[in-house]
C-alpha cells in the first residue's frame, strides 16, 4: 500500500537530496529544493529515516527552474541531479554541503570554508541545444564522458537507479567537440561493455576508448578524426592513432594516456591548480611530495615554483605520461608504486619534506597513509577531496596529528550535479 506524506523540506543531504521531517523521522526527496513544501511517496522505510519519490510540488522555491534536458528527471538519466535549481543556488547549497561534512564529521564547530569557486557565469541564458553552449559552463564543460550501448546498438547512459540504461542523443553536459564526435559513433559490437571518449577544447585531441572483455575488434565509423583504442582483458590496443591525447591548462602542455585519470572539466582544472599553487606556499628549495600525483597536473606548476617535487603513482600508464610532462625539469622525480607502500619507506629514511599534495581517490586516503604523511613532518598539508565526506573523516586523523585546517575552497567541477571538489589547506 501506497503512502504519500506532504511536508516541508528544509535542507539538504549530502548526496543532494533535498531533507524533511515527518513523524519523527528524517525524510530524503531526491529532485525538490529546500524550502519546499511537496508531496511524497515513501519508497523506502528505516528505523530512523525514510527515502521517497517526489510527486508534487505545493509551495515551489523561487530557484526552481525549467530542465533544458529531456533526459532529466526521475527514473530517467543519472548523470544530473540538479538541472531543477537555478545554478546561483546550486553553488550555495554544495558550499552548504562541505560546511555540514566538516562539521558533523569532522567535528570542527566552525568550519572555515570559503566561497565556493563557479565554473559559470550566473546567468548564462539559454543552454539547451549545444549551438548555446560556447561561453556558458554550466552546460557543455565535460570533456569526457563514459557511454554504454544498448541491445539495440544505440548509444546510452545509465539511469539514475545505476542499472538500466537510457539511450540519448546528446548530453547537454559534454562540450561541443564531444558532443560532435559521440554523435559519430555507430558501433556494432556486442560485446563492447562501453566507450569512454575524450575530446580537449583547447588542443583539439580527441581519444576513443572501446572496452570490452572479447578478442575480436569493433566494427566502426567515425567521421571525425580522432585516436581510437580498444581495452580488453590484455591492455589497451591501439586501432587508431596513439592512444592519448594532450590537454593544455595554465599553459602547460599534458600528456593523458587512455587509462590515465585527467579531470573531466578542464577550467576546473585549472582552478585546482591555481588553488593548490596558492595553498602550497612552496619556497625554493623547498620538497614537495605529491601523492597520488597523476600525469602531473600539479607536480608541473609546483616544480615551476622552484620546489623539488617528488610524485607517487601506481598506475603504470600515469607514470608514463608523468615522465613526458615533467621533461627535462631536474628537480622532478618520480616513484611508482602505491602510496600505502611507499610513504613507510620514506618515513624510516628520514625524508625531508616541506609541503605534501595529497589527491586521495574518493574514499579517501585513511587513517594509515595520514599518519605516515604526518610523520614525514611537512609544514603544510594541501588536500584535494571529490567527496567532503571523506575530507571531513580524514581531517579527524589530520586534527589528531596536529595539523589544523586553515580553509576549505569549494571548487564547483561538476554543475547540474551534486558533485563538489574541495581543495583543503592544512598547516601543522
Amino acid at each position: 500500500m501506497e503512502q504519500i506524506i506532504e511536508l516541508t523540506l528544509d535542507a539538504i543531504a549530502h548526496g543532494g537530496e533535498a531533507i524533511g521531517r515527518h513523524a519523527g523521522k528524517v525524510i530524503f526527496v531526491p529532485y525538490a529544493i529546500p524550502g519546499e513544501r511537496v508531496t511524497v511517496e515513501i519508497l523506502e522505510e528505516k528505523e530512523r529515516w525514510a527515502r521517497g519519490r517526489l510527486v508534487g510540488v505545493l509551495q515551489p522555491s523561487p530557484d526552481r527552474v525549467e530542465p533544458p534536458c529531456p533526459y532529466f528527471g526521475q527514473d530517467l538519466c543519472g548523470g544530473c541531479q540538479w538541472q531543477h535549481i537555478a545554478y546561483e543556488r546550486q553553488a550555495e547549497l554544495k558550499q552548504e554541503i562541505v560546511a555540514d561534512q566538516l562539521h558533523r564529521l569532522g567535528r570542527l564547530a566552525q568550519p572555515p570554508v570559503a566561497d565556493i569557486l563557479v565554473m559559470a557565469d550566473i546567468n548564462p541564458g539559454d543552454a539547451s541545444t549545444p549551438e548555446d553552449r560556447p561561453g556558458y559552463l554550466a552546460y557543455g564543460y565535460l570533456n569526457q564522458i563514459d557511454l554504454v550501448v544498448d541491445r539495440e546498438g544505440r548509444i546510452s547512459l545509465r539511469r539514475a537507479n545505476g542499472r538500466d540504461l537510457i539511450a540519448v542523443e546528446t548530453c547537454l553536459l559534454a562540450s561541443n567537440r564531444l558532443d560532435q564526435l559521440q554523435a559519430s559513433l555507430d558501433v556494432a559490437w556486442p560485446e563492447l561493455e562501453g566507450i569512454k571518449v575524450r575530446a580537449s577544447e583547447e588542443t583539439g585531441d580527441a581519444l576513443v576508448l572501446f572496452q570490452s572483455s572479447a578478442e575480436d575488434q569493433p566494427e566502426l565509423e567515425i567521421d571525425l578524426p580522432a585516436a581510437v583504442a580498444v581495452r580488453t582483458v590484455h591492455g589497451v590496443q591501439p586501432l587508431i592513432g596513439d592512444p592519448l591525447l594532450y590537454e593544455e591548462v595554465n599553459g602547460c602542455r599534458y600528456r593523458v594516456s587512455a587509462t590515465s585519470y585527467f579531470p573531466a572539466n578542464t577550467a576546473g582544472a585549472a582552478a585546482l591548480a591555481d588553488t593548490v599553487l596558492a595553498y602550497a606556499g612552496v619556497e625554493p628549495g623547498d620538497v614537495v611530495l605529491d601523492a597520488y600525483c597523476g600525469v602531473g597536473l600539479y607536480s608541473i606548476p609546483l616544480a615551476d615554483a622552484g620546489g623539488h617535487v617528488t610524485g607517487l603513482e601506481s598506475s603504470p600508464a600515469a607514470c608514463e605520461d608523468f615522465a613526458v610532462n615533467a621533461g627535462e625539469r631536474e628537480n622532478v622525480e618520480l616513484h611508482e608504486g602505491t602510496v600505502e607502500e611507499i610513504l613507510p619507506v620514506l618515513v624510516a629514511a628520514g625524508q625531508r619534506v616541506d609541503v605534501v599534495i595529497l589527491d586521495p581517490p574518493r574514499a579517501g586516503a585513511g587513517p594509515e597513509v595520514l599518519r605516515n604523511l604526518a610523520a614525514l613532518g611537512p609544514r603544510r598539508i594541501v588536500y584535494l577531496a571529490s567527496d567532503p565526506a571523506s575530507l571531513a573523516r580524514d581531517g579527524v586523523h589530520l586534527a589528531a596529528s596536529g595539523y589544523r585546517l586553515v580553509e576549505a575552497q569549494p571548487v564547483d567541477l561538476f554543475p547540474q550535479t551534486c558533485r563538489v571538489e574541495t581543495v583543503a589547506l592544512w598547516k601543522k
